[in-house]
């Protein structure tokens, strides 16, 4: 694969040479079945605000406490990114997805803080004692990912706890903000995006979501949170017919911001790396594979 490269990450269990990566095992081969405690699934709601998400959580096998992965959608979700969640599982992590309140069925109305607030309440999830204990969670290597707007989620969730943050193709809602003020500009992305994206969701409007993005200000900015993201290891992973050049942009700021294990890469895709799954899995999953145990 093309433009992947490593800034000084020196717990690195994996490496790159001449812009290629290996594909783990996990991406593409089933591990052995364990009868006394084989992988599973299990769903359920988890509480959030005047609703709730509904929720899939992936278990890998075996008894041990399992490293564990909060693996958010984009807007509005029609990619679920459900292969980057079974090849996690294969690579024996835990993967909980969910549909944030107000798309897909969850209860709730749907909106960029209320999804804000959803992603935060499922790390909460992740970390109740209980949670811990009947899902075989490690809560001492909990990861990230999210794709588009997941990936928005995922940086303003992440916390000094967590061990990583993967962006794939990341949205930053608040950098339409001067955009959409051009009418022709704010036309075609009613006409183009969202109009289409909206059945999914309730309790919004293309204008309430065109509002939401007017009135944002730093809470709804992406960049603002690099600093942050980039203390502990970060992945970003661009499209280069999507939102690849910021995902570029999103690299060079979290290395000026002093980041030492900021890893990031732009695929010869589009925006659902429809092409590229496959590699898409391999990055995610070597750079899970290289986080400190």
């Amino acid at each position: 694969m093309r433009g992947f490269s490593w800034f000084a990450v020196p717990f690195a269990l994996w490496s790159v040479a001449a812009g290629a990566q290996s594909v783990p095992r996990a991406v593409i081969q089933d591990p052995p079945r364990d009868a006394a405690a084989p992988a599973d699934m299990a769903s359920f709601v988890i509480p959030s605000g005047d609703g709730a998400m509904n929720a899939v959580f992936y278990l890998a096998s075996g008894t041990q406490p399992h490293p564990t992965l909060l693996l958010l959608h984009g807007f509005p979700g029609n990619e679920q990114n459900l292969d980057l969640a079974q090849a996690a599982r294969r690579a024996g992590w835990n993967v909980l997805t969910l549909h944030y309140r107000g798309s897909w069925g969850s209860s709730g109305a749907f909106s960029f803080a209320n999804a804000v607030e959803d992603s935060r309440a499922a790390l909460a999830f992740l970390r109740r004692p209980e949670t811990i204990a009947h899902y075989r969670i490690d809560p001492r290597r909990i990861a990230l990912a999210g794709h588009s707007m997941g990936g928005f989620m995922a940086a303003q969730a992440a916390d000094a706890d967590v061990i990583g943050t993967a962006l794939i193709d990341a949205w930053n809602i608040g950098g339409e903000r001067a955009a959409i003020a051009d009418p022709a500009y704010r036309q075609r992305l009613i006409d183009e995006e969202l109009a289409g994206d909206i059945p999914p969701l309730a309790g919004t409007s293309v204008e309430a979501i065109l509002a939401e993005i007017s009135a944002s200000g730093p809470e709804l900015d992406l960049t603002a949170r690099l600093p942050a993201l980039a203390r502990r290891p970060l992945l970003i992973i661009g499209a280069r017919t999507g939102n690849g050049a910021e995902s570029a942009d999103y690299a060079r700021r979290a290395r000026d911001a002093g980041g030492r294990a900021v890893a990031s890469e732009i695929m010869d895709t589009d925006h659902s790396f429809s092409d590229h799954r496959i590699a898409l899995a391999a990055a995610l999953i070597n750079w899970l594979e290289s986080l400190p145990h």
